[in-house]
């Protein structure tokens, strides 16, 4: 949010300095990011007067010029066509810096000799300075600027402007008189009144309206002005909206601009003349194209908020107007359009259409209602101030909706929750400042504070209009036989996630909690059913609108920004919360992993490895060890999500609970997010983990067995859809105490084996624990475990 320290003194009556208040306004929490002070760039540019122009002798586009500075008479070759005896403009001298010149690198300035001719500094134009694109001629100033005077000061570039980080909750300071009314109450000077007298209309507005969705729009106010003049703004109008990176182009547009900014109140102007009898709002039909004042055409999708007359849609509400019904310099009646739009669809919307407008930013963060009867009333006598022109009674539609709270406060909430602590008549004192109506400690919320919920939003605003330095620092001392606080589970299984996997080679990261719809879809369907995202009212941007449905897309986007850089070979871990509806499971927390690029480096003795599967895989086994999961109970099915490589990846499951996924990137998804290089990732979801039955961490101590262990080799023949998994477990399930391990080292199919069918090669592992086996205990093992792994997967021993 940018404004000029002129634009704030309109509304606010002050004698601070801006120090003052850019410190101010971040102790109350409007943090300043910037101040621009737009003279300091140039410094010893002053008002120049041309006291002759004449015809270069040896060129023809150029001019000599003798310049008045105020301190002396200089020579100057000038190329500007409008340069001529007795105007004024913008004189550089030499050593000045001039910014645009040099097609647009920039040039210090030297006396030197032009075609011949001596020149000792430059006249200026807008282009050349930065202030606009227009290099048509040099720039013009009124001819009342005192010669020799700061161009500084004669251009209206002596008004810093003001830079604030505004936080998506604060909408009622997306405008000027919004931030002075923060000032005010925080002392820093007198709010000072809107001119909202009613304006009397002296005919019937002949342009009704019409709500179709009282829900998208439940109040719309109109008002016809017939015989305006479309003239270019004047006083300080163009200035502050060029100081916030404004293009000024006419009265009627630059005044609702300048409301927008002003007064956070997006207002908008119709040609009365190109519109179609009366104006309807309701929501838009999939299909329908409006052809904006941006020069695009939008195809809309249906439940957008669309102006309509009789031709068809004209605008998108709260989001941008149409050409169809745009004013332009032969404009002769307008007809204002001020309406409170729902801040959800209007943010949907300009997601969707991928439009960022002023009014989009101010309607979805919530404007003020109630300001809408006093806004076109002001808007309507500045009209016939600059315009001139006769202004038609209203015509509303709909009745301003009331989003006020009540909420029952107690002064004491100040200490409880805050720590601070003010008397009963200084906490008033700050609500009433700020707009809140008090009957005893019944609070009602002001209309323009829609971010007000409870008492601790209450004992929040007290609190930064105090002063948050106000706040005795008091030291958190544990007492004495005090016990520290104990971790839950899910806080211990995050902190020895972490360990484990930087243990591993993994660097921590630590992402957004939010991405753009696009790779939430890709991401999202198993996490989601039917893909909804849980989209944000209030975004910080358009690409960060949805809740992540997995850390994996932001860890390949980290990944992906280290290879770019030339590191491709990128090992990276966090460990944080996926989000999902709150009828499935709301919030999980996840131990997310990914590995791109090459996990060995090139050397003689071999090549380099990439990262695949099993890198993965034995990322998420350590991560459930370490949290006590038995890993030998595992099973590892085929059934991970779509965005893993569907032949090269697996879900880790006990019982029916998936305790974990791994695998390779699909490489479908890789591409979508353009990147090229393979990545292996996993997801382990630390809630899901069942509880150990042991408690602490440490394992037991290792007891070998006196007595040797038996191997014995089999080798079955299945079908080949039967997974080698289920022989382990089937072989494991025999005897638990005697069969100490079962391994597969070897899997064929080809010759000598029947078509559809394939060999499995296993070692078994015996270990005695009372006693020697002997042969014969040791051929009825093996029987069992033939007829058993006969009987489970139709396999037979090979001879």
């Amino acid at each position: 949010m940018k404004f000029t320290l002129s634009w704030l003194r309109e509304y606010l009556d002050t004698t601070a300095t801006l120090e003052e208040i850019s410190g101010k306004l971040t102790a109350i929490g409007l943090e300043v990011e910037n101040i621009e002070d737009r003279a300091a760039a140039f410094k010893g540019f002053v008002v120049g007067h041309v006291l002759s122009a004449g015809k270069h002798p040896d060129a023809d586009k150029l001019q000599c010029l003798i310049v008045d500075t105020g301190t002396e008479k200089l020579k100057v070759v000038c190329g500007a066509p409008n340069a001529r005896t007795g105007m004024k403009g913008v004189f550089a001298p030499a050593g000045s810096y001039i910014p645009g010149a040099g097609d647009g690198h920039g040039i210090t300035l030297k006396k030197s000799l032009i075609r011949g001719q001596e020149s000792n500094g430059m006249m200026c134009s807008e282009r050349e300075l930065l202030l606009s694109t227009e290099h048509t001629g040099i720039i013009e100033l009124k001819t009342d600027a005192p010669t020799g005077s700061s161009a500084a000061d004669a251009l209206g570039l002596n008004d810093p402007v003001i830079e604030i980080n505004l936080t998506p909750n604060r909408g009622d300071c997306a405008g000027v008189y919004g931030i002075a009314r923060d000032l005010a109450a925080a002392g820093l000077g007198k709010l000072k009144a809107l001119p909202a007298a009613p304006v009397a209309g002296t005919f019937k507005n002949p342009v009704s309206i019409t709500l179709k969705d009282a829900k998208a729009c439940p109040l719309f106010i109109g008002r016809y002005i017939r015989n305006v003049k479309n003239i270019p703004s004047p006083g300080c109008i163009p200035e502050r909206l060029k100081a916030v990176s404004q293009k000024p182009i006419s009265a009627l547009v630059d005044l609702t601009n300048y409301f927008s900014i002003g007064l956070c109140r997006p207002l908008h102007v119709f040609d009365a003349d190109k519109l179609k009898d009366n104006i309807h709002v309701r929501l838009s039909k999939k299909g329908e194209t409006l052809a904006a004042l941006n020069d695009k055409t939008y195809t809309l999708d249906d439940g957008m908020i669309v102006i309509c007359d009789d031709s068809g849609v004209i605008g998108l509400g709260g989001v941008m107007g149409g050409v169809s019904t745009a004013v332009d310099e032969n404009t002769k009646n307008v007809y204002i359009e001020c309406a409170y739009f729902d801040p959800a669809l209007i943010a949907k919307a300009g997601q969707k259409l991928q439009i960022d407008s002023d009014a989009r930013y101010r309607f979805e963060r919530g404007i003020d209602p109630a300001f809408s009867p006093a806004s076109i009333e002001i808007m309507t006598r500045a009209i016939l101030d600059i315009c001139g022109g006769e202004a038609s009674e209203l015509f509303t539609a709909g009745a301003v909706p009331d989003i006020t709270r009540t909420i029952q406060y107690a002064p004491e909430k100040l200490k409880s929750l805050g720590g601070g602590s003010l008397p009963e008549a200084r906490q008033k004192e700050i609500l009433t400042a700020l707009g809140f109506t008090l009957s005893g400690w019944t609070v009602k919320t002001p209309s323009w504070r829609h971010d007000i919920e409870g008492a601790a939003d209450i004992v929040e605003e007290i609190l930064r209009i105090d002063g948050y330095d106000n706040i005795p620092a008091i030291p958190v001392i544990r007492l004495p036989g005090q016990m520290p606080a104990a971790l839950n589970t899910l806080q211990k299984r995050v902190m020895t996630s972490r360990h484990v996997l930087a243990g591993r080679g993994l660097y921590e990261t630590v992402t957004w909690s939010f991405m753009d719809d696009a790779k939430s879809d890709l991401f999202g369907a198993h996490m989601n059913q039917n893909k909804k995202a849980l989209t944000l009212v209030n975004p910080i941007s358009a690409d960060l609108a949805v809740m992540r449905p997995s850390i994996l897309p932001n860890l390949i986007e980290a990944a992906g920004k280290n290879a770019d850089r030339g590191y491709p070979d990128a090992s990276l871990f966090e460990v944080g919360g996926v989000y999902k509806s709150p009828e499935h499971d709301g919030q999980l927390t996840v131990a997310a992993g990914l590995r791109t690029g090459n996990t060995e480096q090139r050397h003689w003795s071999h090549g380099a490895r990439g990262a695949d599967a099993l890198d993965a895989k034995g990322d998420a086994l350590a991560v459930l060890e370490a949290c006590g999961v038995n890993t030998n109970n595992l099973l590892i099915t085929r059934d991970a999500p779509e965005w893993y490589h569907p032949g090269r990846s697996g879900t880790l499951r006990l019982g029916p609970n998936v305790l974990a996924y791994f695998g390779e990137i699909h490489p479908g998804v890789m591409i979508l997010l353009k990147r090229d290089e393979n990545a292996a990732g996993f997801e382990v979801f630390l809630q899901s983990l069942p509880v150990p039955k042991k408690k602490g961490t440490r394992k037991e101590l290792l007891k070998p067995s006196p007595l040797q262990p038996v191997s014995r080799d089999f080798a079955f023949t299945v079908d080949q859809g039967v997974e080698v998994e289920k022989i382990v477990r089937t072989v494991k399930g025999i005897d638990k105490v005697l069969i100490a391990h079962v391994e597969i080292f070897d899997v064929y199919a080809g010759k000598g084996i029947d078509p559809g069918k394939k060999s499995v090669a296993i070692a078994v592992t015996l270990q005695p624990v009372e006693k020697t086996l002997t042969d014969e205990e040791i051929n009825a093992l093996s029987a069992k475990i033939v007829d058993a792994v006969q009987k489970q997967t139709g396999g037979t021993l090979r001879g």
